[in-house]
């Protein structure tokens, strides 16, 4: 008699491995993509709390330019500034650094947008979180915000984080 392991029986390890490389895989995936979400979450932030000290020092937030803020190099006597470019651009005027240096989002497709009102006393910010069940989400889905925002290519914003005056909506004053 020989001594081994039937075709059968290998091919039902095979498939149970399949199963379980699948399971972590996915899982690893999805734990990749709730970190750059809670990354996206921590730069809004952090952009947040840098435009509310240059509010408290100049009384309105800084203009855009695009989707891009539009202080970089601030000069308050013209109230203008260079365009801030994500990922590289520092918030500044002459005597204030507000932030070294602007988050840039963790895909390199997809961007944050900053937009601004009209006479500058509201401010928001966007970006889009790959996890369609997180709750954080505008309007607590994910997948249908109500807003067409466009965060890069194809990808609606679905997060945002605004001054306390306003809420993420598709236009502001």
């Amino acid at each position: 008699m020989r001594k081994g392991f039937t075709l059968v029986e290998l091919l039902v390890v095979m498939a149970i491995m399949a199963i379980l490389a699948t399971l972590i895989v996915g899982g690893f995936r999805s734990s990749q993509a709730r970190g750059r979400d809670a990354q996206r979450k921590s730069d809004l932030k952090q952009v947040a709390n840098a435009l509310e000290i240059f509010f408290s020092d100049y009384g309105k937030y800084p203009p855009a330019s695009g989707t891009q803020i539009a202080a970089c190099s601030y000069n308050p006597g013209t109230g203008a500034g260079t365009a801030c470019v994500w990922g590289s651009g520092t918030l500044t005027d002459s005597k204030t650094t507000y932030m070294r240096t602007l988050s840039k989002d963790p895909v390199s497709a997809q961007n944050y947008v900053y937009r601004v009102s009209t006479n500058q006393s509201q401010f928001q910010l966007f970006a889009y979180l790959e996890n369609p069940e997180d709750k954080n989400c505008i309007g607590g889905d994910c997948a249908n915000p109500g807003i067409t925002v466009t965060c890069g290519g194809t990808y609606v914003c679905n997060f945002g984080i605004t001054s306390t005056n306003t809420a993420p909506t598709d236009t502001l004053p």
